[in-house]
């Protein structure tokens, strides 16, 4: 095939792929048949001038019952990949908020952590099963978010039950402080709600920079001491090793928030993460063993089915 040939049917195909431009203009800007232009069209592709790329939606890719069943949970939810003017916090928030609804029956009580992306789940519920919400995190604001109290309120308002708040930062100065402010009836109260969960509903952020929260509240010299004990995941506060063993730290005892083990307890617990990089930090929360539902992102979904070789 001549150069002056290639190139001709590269125009003709930028013409036609890219600029979006008809055939039969194409044939009359070359002194071509509209026949002749497809003709070439089909020679573009078959000489490899021309390559299409198809990328599917991973739940499209993925055997999303095979990946449960590897990952040891009970369901996953892919969320749709978002459009121009969203992010992957925008529809896995959106995905969750429909599972919330799905899997809460009426009278049940649901606990409900703090992360921005839970807070964007609450203001897309309009309704929920009538049921009593508790707050499983003390508060953790983040820029003009309204934390963890305008989640429970927005929660609230679609569950129309009893809302059982916890008003206290998620992390105080010092353990004293902390036992202190556990020993307050509306704290404690709250705190012993979450030991009888039915639902609950938890982020995972892997413990690094931009993924947690928590971990961009630390003084660097205490992120170095957890980052030594083999820090990998963070859920509500609670900072977890590579296989899900939370670490016993003096942050833990500062932190004011929902156990694992109350986690363990719940009927069904929902977590939510997003982003190739969170692999590390849902792993490891997998590996604690509080998880029954997964609501990700395709590129999270991907990344757990490559980690778990399907």
């Amino acid at each position: 095939m001549s150069a002056g040939h290639q190139e001709l049917l590269a125009d003709i195909a930028t013409a036609y792929y890219v600029d979006n431009a008809p055939k039969v203009e194409i044939a009359k800007a070359h002194g071509l048949s509209r026949f002749q232009v497809a003709r070439y069209l089909e020679e573009a592709r078959r000489e490899g001038i021309v390559t299409i790329s198809i990328h599917r939606p991973a739940r499209g890719r993925i055997d999303v019952a095979a990946l449960a069943a590897a990952l040891g949970v009970d369901g996953i939810e892919i969320a749709d990949r978002p459009g121009a003017d969203q992010t992957a916090r925008d529809k896995v928030a959106e995905e969750a908020a429909a599972v919330l609804v799905a899997t809460v029956r009426d009278g049940d009580t649901v606990g409900v952590s703090w992360s921005r992306t839970l807070n964007l789940m609450a203001s897309r519920l309009a309704r929920l099963p009538q049921c009593d919400i508790v707050q499983l995190a003390g508060d953790l604001k983040v820029g003009n978010d309204g934390g963890s109290g305008q989640l429970l309120h927005r929660l609230g308002a679609a569950a129309g039950g009893r809302t059982w708040p916890l008003p206290t930062p998620l992390i105080v100065e010092t353990a004293e402080t902390a036992a202190s402010l556990r020993r307050q009836p509306e704290i404690s109260e709250a705190l012993a709600r979450a030991d009888g969960l039915d639902v609950a509903v938890v982020a995972v952020g892997t413990w690094a920079p931009q993924r947690s929260t928590v971990w961009e509240r630390l003084e660097e010299q205490e992120r170095t001491e957890l980052a030594a004990h083999g820090a990998v995941a963070e859920v509500s506060g609670r900072v977890l090793d590579e296989q899900g063993r939370p670490i016993e730290s003096p942050l833990d005892a500062r932190v004011i928030s929902v156990t694992l083990e109350q986690l363990r307890r719940a009927r069904t617990t929902i977590a939510v993460g997003y982003g190739r990089d969170n692999l590390p930090g849902l792993v490891a929360a997998l590996r604690a063993g509080f998880i029954q539902r997964l609501v990700v992102d395709d590129e999270l979904a991907l990344a757990l089915a490559e980690h778990a070789g399907l």
